[in-house]
């Protein structure tokens, strides 16, 4: 078995001193150059890693502010819907105690010694007069 004739032309040249300083020259500006794509994309992985946190948290913030003006204008809402029917269950309330004041003057201007009416009306107004007080709690607590 021969070996062909140009392979070992090649193998048997020798090598000379300059070629190997310009074949570590070249393997070492291969690895500078490796070195610096490395580097390069370190350094722009590590900016646009910036550059997404920075884009997610002004995303999240804009969306809880306009969560929170939803909830906060929600609130308003309930809060202005409470304080509109306290208003009118004391506009109510207020009406039945001023009837029932006139009534029970009536009452009691009318009232001989025998008749117990004025009793009962007593009782509904103490009645009316809890409810007030508890719809005026209400109402404090609202302001």
């Amino acid at each position: 078995m021969s070996m062909p004739v140009e392979n070992t032309a090649v193998n048997s040249l020798p090598r000379t001193a300059k070629s190997t300083k310009v074949k570590k020259k070249t393997y070492l500006y291969l690895f500078a150059g490796w070195v610096l794509l490395i580097g390069i994309g370190v350094a722009a992985t590590m900016l646009y890693t910036q550059h997404l946190r920075q884009q997610i948290t002004a995303d999240i913030a804009q969306q809880t502010n306009s969560q929170l003006q939803v909830i906060q204008q929600d609130y308003q809402k309930q809060v202005s819907d409470l304080r509109d029917s306290v208003a009118a269950d004391m506009k109510t309330l207020q009406g039945k105690v001023d009837s029932l004041n006139e009534l029970l003057a009536f009452t009691k201007d009318s009232a001989n010694s025998k008749t117990d009416s004025s009793n009962q009306l007593y009782t509904q107004l103490a009645d009316v007069k809890k409810k007030l007080e508890e719809l005026q709690k209400n109402l404090d607590v609202l302001k």
